[in-house]
């Protein structure tokens, strides 16, 4: 009875290491440098409320969410269509939209000058 019981256990153990402990690791993989993809920025009702950070989201600060990148990560972002870059620092989850990669504080939008589309073209980079 006792060597069925030390069994379950240790295959228990395996299990929980497959699937809760080893997918944390990773792979080595770094994330990529560089994307290209579409940005919008965050709506007025979401000035105060809480970013996946834990940090409350704040319109005048130079902020954005992106679903992969560390929270705390510098990333310089260009509109496409202007030329025009901002420095941001990742401080929430999403877009939870698709074909978006990143989502911008209003502030943020304002140094692109994407406030009137709502929607461009931007190129992202890492910075150390």
């Amino acid at each position: 009875m006792f060597q069925q019981d030390k069994v379950r256990m240790i295959l228990s153990i395996k299990m929980w290491l497959i699937f809760s402990v080893f997918p944390l690791i990773g792979c080595g993989t770094e994330p990529p440098t560089h994307d290209a993809g579409l940005a919008s920025y965050y709506a007025d009702f979401f000035h105060g409320k809480l970013t996946a950070s834990g940090a409350p989201y704040d319109s005048t600060l130079l902020t954005a969410a992106h679903r992969d990148l560390p929270f705390g990560q510098k990333v310089r972002v260009k509109n496409l269509s202007n030329d025009r870059t901002v420095e941001v620092v990742i401080n929430d989850r999403g877009p939870f939209v698709k074909q978006r990669i990143i989502d911008l504080s209003k502030s943020a939008a304002r140094e692109l000058q994407m406030l009137h589309d709502g929607v461009v073209k931007v190129e992202i980079a890492l910075i150390d």
